[in-house]
């Protein structure tokens, strides 16, 4: 399997992250609404009003010389130039100096300087256009609400006579500078008339009408166009001729008469040479398809008035070639004198055109001159007429209103925006520590990182079975743990077990001790051997007391009967851990340990040894490496995996059998992956309990077959 897929999520993983950190999510949430509502509670309360204008771009532009080829085109951003002029000292300070806002705004007992003014009125200020239309909305919020309405009121009309009067100053000094520029161009024109009226006059030039463009100087120009018009014409004639004089020469002799009715140059002595030898040709196959032979004397008679007409074909051929090759020559000649008409045509115009150069020259650079000077005096009679218009590139339409009910802060719309950034915020801390988190979370993350099998889903809050009255929901998974270890016994005598954690309090004690409870409820003859020497626990759980016990054994003070104690419930018995000396350290690994769990094994079915955590001190290797199996207890969400992996090392470096893991405190409710493991809790209700003879089970007895309980 590819390990990058161990990235993707499904949605299902997404929502139980979600569920596992609701309380992380929903905490988050309520800190954001918390810091939301405490910061719109004492934000001040300002008011709003707005005045809306009509802006339009300067409808004259720069005023130009030529007209309206210099008129303004549209600007996309002119909205957004006007907004920044809106916010500009040229248009505030005024508005400033109008309303006394300094005084308005100082504290008491001070003074604050106008830009300090100007900076907080831009940031009161909300500017927007009306969309597809020429409409701005300018804003003002305020604590005071007349303030906020003689303010935005105020901004319009300063802005409005500042459009007005740089308008007229831009269209007064257009109209300067035009008038100057037509005086200049009257006098241009003057002169260039009187330059091109001399030059007609020195070289004798009939111009039909000076005042004209493209009049017709001379007659050079009608000769020189009919003359080459012909050359063209004689140039493509020729072109077709040589083309087809080259076919005709590269053809084979018999495929001259048809290329030559085909071009249309049919020669009547050919067609019927052609048609004679033709006939000739199908009597002889005629002749030889009948059956006689090829020198009976009709054939070879046939044969030689073929050979006379082909003779006199080819002749015939040959001359109408020479004749087409002749029609080529003579066209050819033609072309070559009409060229020669042409360049002579041409270069007598050229002489011609020569001589006028000088006046056609000063024609043209006077009528450019007059059409300049027309355009400008049609421009400048309509800038006239646009001064005495009433300008009005700005215009108010809606004055601002005092405002009512103030408009910040928006409660509504601040708490919704803090509930979206709340549950974004939550959802993203979630999984972010989710991703820092690498602690087991699913079954597969056990069997991908361990390469070993869940024996055992342990629900959370589990209870210790053997203080429970009748039968109880949680028994369950204890005893898909037994059927599991069943199955994966490494060999069919292995009966000596061993449940080692990481690290302490992952559930390894009340595990062990619910595993022998069902497993004597199921028959076996179960003995549990505290071997957590330093936190021994087994003893409470069975109430009997601590004081002598496995110790004991170990420094030879006692026997295995002496230290052995029955229980309550049938078919389980204990060894307690007894009283450690401080000066017995590592008495576990001793032979005498290795003796015991030999005898022990022959004289019980299951015996399960309380183990302490196996990084924390030897104890746990010790065991791991002399009992048949060993499980691995791992609490669900606490270590991360690489203290599993350690876990896992440890014991098989000491050459235990590891078979298995169980997945303890697991929490159904929020992780939804395990719900089926749990889902047999449906099926326990109210049963009527059936009457139970208590008798003491005999130790040492092996279950016989069919004892076992279906529990």
């Amino acid at each position: 399997m590819n390990d990058t897929n161990e990235v993707k999520l499904h949605f299902l993983d997404y929502w139980r992250v979600v569920k596992v950190r609701m309380g992380l999510i929903l905490l988050t949430f309520f800190l954001v609404m918390v810091t939301a509502g405490v910061t719109t509670y004492f934000l001040p309360r300002e008011y709003f009003s707005k005045v809306q204008m009509e802006v339009k771009p300067d409808g004259t532009g720069p005023i130009g010389v030529f007209g309206s080829g210099m008129a303004r085109s549209y600007d996309p951003q002119f909205v957004a130039t006007q907004f920044q002029i809106l916010q500009t000292t040229e248009i505030l300070y005024p508005v400033i100096e109008r309303l006394e806002l300094v005084k308005e705004f100082s504290p008491v007992g001070q003074k604050l300087g106008m830009e300090q003014v100007c900076r907080r009125l831009r940031r009161a200020m909300l500017l927007h256009d009306v969309r597809n239309t020429a409409l701005i909305d300018v804003g003002i919020f305020d604590i005071n609400s007349q303030r906020a309405a003689n303010i935005a009121n105020t901004i319009g009309v300063v802005y409005v006579e500042r459009r007005r009067a740089d308008l007229q100053k831009s269209v007064d000094r257009g109209l300067e500078q035009v008038q100057e520029e037509v005086t200049k161009q009257r006098a241009a024109v003057l002169t260039a008339s009187s330059d091109a009226a001399k030059l007609r006059t020195q070289g004798g030039i009939t111009d039909p009408d000076p005042d004209r463009e493209n009049t017709l100087l001379g007659g050079g120009e009608g000769v020189l166009d009919f003359d080459q018009k012909e050359l063209n014409l004689q140039t493509s004639k020729v072109s077709s001729l040589k083309l087809q004089l080259d076919l005709i020469q590269k053809l084979k002799p018999e495929e001259l008469p048809g290329a030559f009715r085909m071009m249309g140059l049919q020669d009547p002595n050919v067609d019927r040479t052609d048609n004679i030898i033709r006939e000739l040709s199908v009597e002889e196959k005629r002749l030889l398809s009948s059956g006689v032979g090829e020198n009976h004397p009709r054939v070879a008679s046939l044969r030689g008035q073929v050979v006379v007409y082909n003779t006199q074909l080819q002749n015939a051929l040959n001359g109408q070639l020479r004749g087409f090759a002749n029609t080529y020559a003579l066209e050819a000649k033609k072309l070559g004198d009409l060229q020669l008409k042409v360049e002579a045509s041409g270069k007598a115009q050229i002489d011609e055109k020569t001589k006028m150069k000088d006046y056609i020259d000063a024609k043209n650079r006077y009528l450019q001159e007059r059409r300049i000077l027309e355009s400008s005096e049609v421009n400048l009679k309509a800038e006239r007429m646009k001064r005495g218009l009433d300008l009005e590139p700005a215009k108010i339409w809606e004055k601002a209103e005092v405002s009512l009910n103030p408009a910040r802060p928006d409660v509504l719309t601040f708490m919704s925006i803090a509930a979206i950034i709340g549950l974004i915020v939550g959802v993203g801390l979630a999984f972010f520590i989710e991703y820092l988190d690498t602690s087991v979370k699913t079954l597969d993350d056990v069997e991908r990182f361990l390469q070993i099998p869940v024996l055992a889903v342990i629900p959370k809050d589990i209870t210790v079975l053997m203080k429970t009255t009748g039968d109880s929901p949680d028994a369950e998974a204890y005893r898909i743990l037994r059927a599991n270890i069943e199955f994966n016994k490494p060999f069919r005598d292995a009966n000596t077990f061993t449940l080692i954690s990481g690290g302490p309090g992952e559930g390894k004690s009340t595990t062990i001790n619910n595993l022998a409870f069902t497993c004597a409820k199921g028959g076996y003859n179960v003995l549990v051997v505290d071997a957590d020497l330093r936190r021994a626990t087994q003893h409470k759980f069975f109430d009997v007391s601590n004081d002598f016990g496995l110790t004991d054994y170990l420094m030879g003070r006692a026997e295995i009967d002496e230290i052995v104690k029955t229980t309550k419930i049938d078919n389980l018995s204990i060894v307690p851990a007894g009283q450690l000396p401080n000066d017995s350290v590592g008495i576990l690994n001793s032979q005498r340990m290795t003796d015991l769990i030999a005898k022990l094994k022959q004289q019980y079915d299951l015996v399960f040894f309380d183990s302490p955590p196996i990084l924390g001190v030897s104890d746990g290797s010790v065991l791991a490496s002399e009992v048949d199996m060993t499980i691995m207890v791992v609490q669900h969400r606490r270590f991360p995996r690489a203290m599993l992996q350690r876990v896992k090392q440890a014991v098989l470096g000491v050459g235990g059998r590891l078979i298995g893991v169980v997945l303890n405190n697991v929490d159904s409710k929020h992780d939804d992956g395990y719900s089926y493991y749990n889902s047999y809790n449906e099926y326990y209700g109210a049963r009527r309990e059936t009457p139970r003879i208590e008798t003491a089970a005999p130790q040492l007895a092996r279950p016989r077959p069919g004892a076992r309980e279906d529990y």
